[in-house]
Protein backbone atom coordinates (compact mmCIF):
# COMPACT_ATOMS: atom_id res chain seq x y z
CA UNK A 1 0.00 0.00 0.00
CA UNK A 2 1.37 3.84 -0.78
CA UNK A 3 2.41 5.40 2.10
CA UNK A 4 -0.19 8.43 1.64
CA UNK A 5 -3.06 5.78 1.71
CA UNK A 6 -1.93 4.23 4.61
CA UNK A 7 -1.77 7.67 6.27
CA UNK A 8 -5.44 8.66 4.60
CA UNK A 9 -7.12 5.78 6.07
CA UNK A 10 -4.95 6.38 9.16
CA UNK A 11 -6.04 9.71 9.65
CA UNK A 12 -9.83 10.04 8.25
CA UNK A 13 -10.44 7.76 10.91
CA UNK A 14 -8.65 9.67 13.64
CA UNK A 15 -10.55 12.70 12.56
CA UNK A 16 -13.93 10.86 13.05
CA UNK A 17 -13.02 9.15 16.29
CA UNK A 18 -12.08 12.55 17.43
CA UNK A 19 -15.61 14.41 16.16
CA UNK A 20 -17.17 12.04 18.63
CA UNK A 21 -14.79 12.57 21.81
CA UNK A 22 -15.80 16.14 21.63
CA UNK A 23 -19.14 15.63 21.15
CA UNK A 24 -19.39 12.98 24.15
CA UNK A 25 -17.35 15.77 25.97
CA UNK A 26 -19.43 18.29 25.41
CA UNK A 27 -22.47 16.11 27.01
CA UNK A 28 -20.57 15.88 29.95
CA UNK A 29 -19.93 19.39 30.33
CA UNK A 30 -23.31 20.38 29.30
CA UNK A 31 -24.70 17.94 32.05
CA UNK A 32 -22.54 19.22 34.68
CA UNK A 33 -22.66 22.77 34.20
CA UNK A 34 -26.53 22.86 34.15
CA UNK A 35 -25.97 21.17 38.49
CA UNK A 36 -23.38 24.22 38.69
CA UNK A 37 -25.70 27.43 38.85
CA UNK A 38 -22.73 28.91 40.57
CA UNK A 39 -19.47 27.70 38.58
CA UNK A 40 -20.95 26.62 35.18
CA UNK A 41 -18.08 28.54 33.74
CA UNK A 42 -15.24 26.42 35.43
CA UNK A 43 -16.80 23.04 33.91
CA UNK A 44 -16.63 24.77 30.43
CA UNK A 45 -13.13 26.18 30.80
CA UNK A 46 -12.42 22.62 31.70
CA UNK A 47 -13.79 21.66 28.60
CA UNK A 48 -11.10 23.58 26.76
CA UNK A 49 -8.52 22.65 28.92
CA UNK A 50 -8.71 18.89 28.19
CA UNK A 51 -9.49 19.22 24.41
CA UNK A 52 -5.86 21.26 24.49
CA UNK A 53 -8.16 24.13 22.74
CA UNK A 54 -7.36 26.86 25.62
CA UNK A 55 -4.84 28.66 23.64
CA UNK A 56 -6.87 29.42 20.38
CA UNK A 57 -9.99 29.76 22.44
CA UNK A 58 -8.55 32.32 24.42
CA UNK A 59 -7.09 34.16 21.39
CA UNK A 60 -10.69 35.23 20.58
CA UNK A 61 -12.48 35.28 23.72
CA UNK A 62 -12.31 36.49 27.31
CA UNK A 63 -14.95 34.34 29.10
CA UNK A 64 -15.86 30.87 28.85
CA UNK A 65 -19.33 31.90 28.07
CA UNK A 66 -21.53 28.55 26.85
CA UNK A 67 -22.31 29.65 23.87
CA UNK A 68 -18.65 30.55 22.97
CA UNK A 69 -17.67 26.85 23.93
CA UNK A 70 -20.03 25.46 22.34
CA UNK A 71 -19.68 27.22 18.84
CA UNK A 72 -15.82 27.24 19.39
CA UNK A 73 -15.81 23.30 19.06
CA UNK A 74 -18.46 22.37 16.91
CA UNK A 75 -18.42 24.77 14.05
CA UNK A 76 -15.61 27.89 14.15
CA UNK A 77 -13.48 27.72 11.25
CA UNK A 78 -10.52 28.68 13.19
CA UNK A 79 -10.43 25.88 15.40
CA UNK A 80 -8.86 22.89 13.30
CA UNK A 81 -9.89 20.41 16.12
CA UNK A 82 -13.80 21.70 15.80
CA UNK A 83 -16.36 19.08 14.87
CA UNK A 84 -17.04 20.62 11.92
CA UNK A 85 -13.49 20.83 11.07
CA UNK A 86 -12.34 17.11 11.57
CA UNK A 87 -15.14 16.18 10.01
CA UNK A 88 -14.46 17.73 6.79
CA UNK A 89 -11.07 16.90 7.13
CA UNK A 90 -12.12 12.80 7.41
CA UNK A 91 -14.20 13.20 4.20
CA UNK A 92 -10.55 15.00 2.58
CA UNK A 93 -9.09 11.95 3.70
CA UNK A 94 -11.77 9.48 2.13
CA UNK A 95 -11.93 10.96 -0.71
CA UNK A 96 -7.89 10.44 -0.86
CA UNK A 97 -8.43 6.74 -0.20
CA UNK A 98 -11.84 5.84 -1.66
CA UNK A 99 -10.62 3.07 -4.42
CA UNK A 100 -9.43 1.30 -0.54
CA UNK A 101 -12.87 2.21 0.44
CA UNK A 102 -16.14 -0.09 0.34
CA UNK A 103 -18.73 2.20 -1.23
CA UNK A 104 -20.78 1.79 2.23
CA UNK A 105 -18.25 3.11 4.27
CA UNK A 106 -17.30 5.98 1.69
CA UNK A 107 -21.32 6.64 1.33
CA UNK A 108 -21.64 6.96 5.33
CA UNK A 109 -18.62 9.32 5.55
CA UNK A 110 -20.15 11.25 2.75
CA UNK A 111 -23.78 11.17 4.34
CA UNK A 112 -21.55 12.34 7.82
CA UNK A 113 -20.34 15.07 6.14
CA UNK A 114 -23.49 16.58 4.30
CA UNK A 115 -25.57 16.24 7.51
CA UNK A 116 -23.22 17.28 10.14
CA UNK A 117 -22.42 20.27 7.41
CA UNK A 118 -26.15 21.12 7.77
CA UNK A 119 -26.47 20.96 11.46
CA UNK A 120 -23.51 23.11 12.24
CA UNK A 121 -24.48 25.64 9.33
CA UNK A 122 -25.57 28.06 11.97
CA UNK A 123 -25.17 28.84 15.26
CA UNK A 124 -26.09 26.25 18.19
CA UNK A 125 -28.54 27.34 20.67
CA UNK A 126 -27.64 25.89 24.34
CA UNK A 127 -30.84 24.58 23.95
CA UNK A 128 -30.83 22.39 21.00
CA UNK A 129 -27.66 20.87 21.86
CA UNK A 130 -28.64 17.16 23.35
CA UNK A 131 -30.08 16.52 20.20
CA UNK A 132 -27.26 18.45 18.13
CA UNK A 133 -24.42 15.85 19.96
CA UNK A 134 -26.52 12.73 18.95
CA UNK A 135 -26.73 13.32 15.60
CA UNK A 136 -23.03 13.43 15.75
CA UNK A 137 -22.31 10.14 17.95
CA UNK A 138 -25.10 8.53 15.49
CA UNK A 139 -23.15 9.47 12.30
CA UNK A 140 -19.65 8.61 13.07
CA UNK A 141 -21.04 4.92 14.69
CA UNK A 142 -23.03 4.58 10.99
CA UNK A 143 -19.17 5.60 9.98
CA UNK A 144 -17.84 2.67 12.37
CA UNK A 145 -20.66 0.43 11.69
CA UNK A 146 -20.16 0.38 8.32
CA UNK A 147 -16.44 -0.17 8.53
CA UNK A 148 -16.62 -3.12 10.66
CA UNK A 149 -19.34 -4.48 8.78
CA UNK A 150 -18.03 -4.28 5.49
CA UNK A 151 -14.22 -4.14 4.84
CA UNK A 152 -11.61 -7.02 4.39
CA UNK A 153 -9.95 -7.53 7.29
CA UNK A 154 -6.67 -6.55 5.22
CA UNK A 155 -4.22 -4.02 6.16
CA UNK A 156 -6.58 -1.67 5.13
CA UNK A 157 -8.58 -2.18 7.81
CA UNK A 158 -5.87 -2.76 10.24
CA UNK A 159 -4.55 1.51 9.84
CA UNK A 160 -8.54 2.64 10.52
CA UNK A 161 -8.64 0.82 13.29
CA UNK A 162 -4.94 1.90 14.89
CA UNK A 163 -6.18 5.97 14.21
CA UNK A 164 -9.26 4.62 16.03
CA UNK A 165 -7.47 3.72 18.84
CA UNK A 166 -4.24 6.01 18.86
CA UNK A 167 -6.99 8.70 18.67
CA UNK A 168 -9.02 7.34 21.49
CA UNK A 169 -6.26 6.10 24.05
CA UNK A 170 -5.29 9.79 24.17
CA UNK A 171 -8.68 11.01 24.67
CA UNK A 172 -9.17 8.83 27.65
CA UNK A 173 -5.71 9.91 29.28
CA UNK A 174 -6.36 13.05 28.80
CA UNK A 175 -10.04 13.46 30.11
CA UNK A 176 -8.72 11.79 33.38
CA UNK A 177 -5.29 13.67 33.69
CA UNK A 178 -7.23 17.04 33.74
CA UNK A 179 -10.01 15.74 36.07
CA UNK A 180 -7.37 15.92 38.50
CA UNK A 181 -5.60 19.20 37.79
CA UNK A 182 -8.41 21.18 36.64
CA UNK A 183 -11.66 20.28 37.92
CA UNK A 184 -10.91 19.69 41.72
CA UNK A 185 -10.45 22.99 42.95
CA UNK A 186 -8.24 21.84 46.38
CA UNK A 187 -6.61 18.79 46.95
CA UNK A 188 -8.26 18.91 50.24
CA UNK A 189 -11.21 17.61 48.52
CA UNK A 190 -9.89 14.48 46.95
CA UNK A 191 -12.11 11.59 47.83
CA UNK A 192 -14.87 13.61 49.51
CA UNK A 193 -18.82 13.85 47.59
CA UNK A 194 -17.54 16.60 45.19
CA UNK A 195 -14.33 14.56 43.85
CA UNK A 196 -16.88 12.06 43.46
CA UNK A 197 -19.23 13.82 41.46
CA UNK A 198 -16.42 14.46 39.31
CA UNK A 199 -15.25 10.88 38.99
CA UNK A 200 -19.00 10.50 37.40
CA UNK A 201 -18.80 13.20 34.94
CA UNK A 202 -15.55 11.24 33.68
CA UNK A 203 -17.60 8.43 33.30
CA UNK A 204 -19.98 9.55 31.22
CA UNK A 205 -17.18 11.72 29.37
CA UNK A 206 -16.19 8.38 27.76
CA UNK A 207 -19.41 6.69 27.58
CA UNK A 208 -19.00 4.60 30.36
CA UNK A 209 -21.43 5.40 33.21
CA UNK A 210 -23.82 2.50 32.86
CA UNK A 211 -21.00 -0.25 32.38
CA UNK A 212 -19.19 0.76 35.35
CA UNK A 213 -22.27 0.23 37.07
CA UNK A 214 -22.96 -3.07 35.48
CA UNK A 215 -19.17 -4.48 36.04
CA UNK A 216 -17.43 -2.88 39.47
CA UNK A 217 -19.03 -3.67 42.36
CA UNK A 218 -17.22 -1.03 44.03
CA UNK A 219 -19.23 2.16 44.43
CA UNK A 220 -18.28 5.42 42.39
CA UNK A 221 -14.45 6.16 44.36
CA UNK A 222 -11.83 7.74 42.36
CA UNK A 223 -9.60 4.84 42.29
CA UNK A 224 -12.53 2.09 40.80
CA UNK A 225 -13.17 4.30 38.59
CA UNK A 226 -8.93 5.13 37.77
CA UNK A 227 -8.60 1.21 37.66
CA UNK A 228 -11.97 0.85 35.40
CA UNK A 229 -10.72 3.77 32.90
CA UNK A 230 -6.74 2.56 32.86
CA UNK A 231 -6.52 -0.92 33.78
CA UNK A 232 -10.22 -2.69 32.63
CA UNK A 233 -9.77 -4.96 29.42
CA UNK A 234 -13.36 -5.12 28.78
CA UNK A 235 -14.03 -1.32 28.39
CA UNK A 236 -13.54 -0.11 25.41
CA UNK A 237 -11.99 3.12 26.04
CA UNK A 238 -10.17 2.02 28.33
CA UNK A 239 -5.92 2.84 27.96
CA UNK A 240 -5.08 -0.93 28.31
CA UNK A 241 -8.13 -1.81 25.77
CA UNK A 242 -6.61 0.46 23.60
CA UNK A 243 -3.05 -0.36 23.61
CA UNK A 244 -4.28 -3.69 23.25
CA UNK A 245 -5.91 -3.03 20.25
CA UNK A 246 -2.52 -1.09 18.77
CA UNK A 247 -0.66 -3.65 19.14
CA UNK A 248 -2.77 -6.63 17.96
CA UNK A 249 -3.47 -4.29 14.36
CA UNK A 250 0.28 -3.42 14.34
CA UNK A 251 1.08 -7.35 14.29
CA UNK A 252 -0.95 -7.69 11.58
CA UNK A 253 0.75 -5.35 9.43
CA UNK A 254 4.14 -6.17 10.62
CA UNK A 255 3.19 -9.72 9.39
CA UNK A 256 1.30 -8.83 6.37
CA UNK A 257 4.67 -6.77 4.96
CA UNK A 258 6.88 -8.91 6.42
CA UNK A 259 9.18 -6.61 8.40
CA UNK A 260 9.07 -5.41 11.79
CA UNK A 261 9.13 -1.42 12.40
CA UNK A 262 10.23 0.82 15.48
CA UNK A 263 6.67 1.98 15.82
CA UNK A 264 6.28 -1.74 16.83
CA UNK A 265 8.47 -1.75 20.06
CA UNK A 266 6.61 1.39 20.79
CA UNK A 267 3.80 -0.16 20.90
CA UNK A 268 4.51 -3.11 23.31
CA UNK A 269 6.05 -0.64 25.76
CA UNK A 270 3.34 1.09 25.59
CA UNK A 271 1.20 -2.29 26.39
CA UNK A 272 3.58 -3.51 29.03
CA UNK A 273 3.15 0.41 31.17
CA UNK A 274 -0.73 -1.09 31.79
CA UNK A 275 0.14 -4.90 31.51
CA UNK A 276 -0.25 -6.72 35.19
CA UNK A 277 -0.42 -3.76 36.65
CA UNK A 278 -2.67 -2.33 40.40
CA UNK A 279 -4.07 1.19 40.36
CA UNK A 280 -2.40 1.39 44.09
CA UNK A 281 0.97 1.68 42.44
CA UNK A 282 -0.20 4.10 39.35
CA UNK A 283 -1.42 6.20 42.45
CA UNK A 284 1.84 5.53 44.42
CA UNK A 285 3.81 6.83 41.26
CA UNK A 286 1.59 9.65 40.89
CA UNK A 287 -1.63 9.20 38.67
CA UNK A 288 -0.56 12.92 37.03
CA UNK A 289 2.69 11.85 35.79
CA UNK A 290 1.78 8.11 35.03
CA UNK A 291 -0.80 9.84 32.76
CA UNK A 292 1.58 12.80 31.21
CA UNK A 293 3.91 9.79 30.50
CA UNK A 294 1.28 7.89 28.40
CA UNK A 295 0.64 10.94 26.22
CA UNK A 296 3.53 11.44 25.53
CA UNK A 297 4.30 7.87 24.64
CA UNK A 298 1.19 8.11 22.74
CA UNK A 299 2.18 11.08 20.31
CA UNK A 300 5.24 9.49 19.73
CA UNK A 301 3.81 6.09 19.12
CA UNK A 302 1.72 8.31 16.54
CA UNK A 303 4.31 10.13 14.99
CA UNK A 304 7.29 7.46 14.52
CA UNK A 305 3.55 5.59 12.47
CA UNK A 306 3.50 8.06 10.39
CA UNK A 307 7.51 7.95 9.75
CA UNK A 308 7.60 4.32 9.61
CA UNK A 309 5.33 4.24 6.89
CA UNK A 310 5.75 7.29 5.35
CA UNK A 311 2.31 8.55 5.37
CA UNK A 312 3.78 12.03 3.58
CA UNK A 313 5.39 9.95 0.39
Amino acid sequence: MLGKTAGGLYWMFRFLERAENTARLLEAGFRIALTRSTDAEAEWKSVIITLAAQQGFEAKYDTYDSTHVINYLLRDADNPSSILSVVNAARDNARLVRTALTSEVWMSVNETWMQLSDILKHQVREVDLPDVLAAIRQQTALVRGALNGTMLRTDVYRFCQVGIHIERIDNTARIIDVKYYSLLPATSIVGGRLDNVQWETLLRSVSAHRSFRWAVDEGFTGPAIANFLILDTRLPRSLIFCSKEIVSNLAFIEQAYGERAICHDQADKLLQRFSNREISTIFEEGLHEFIGSVLGDTANLGYQIEKDYRFNI
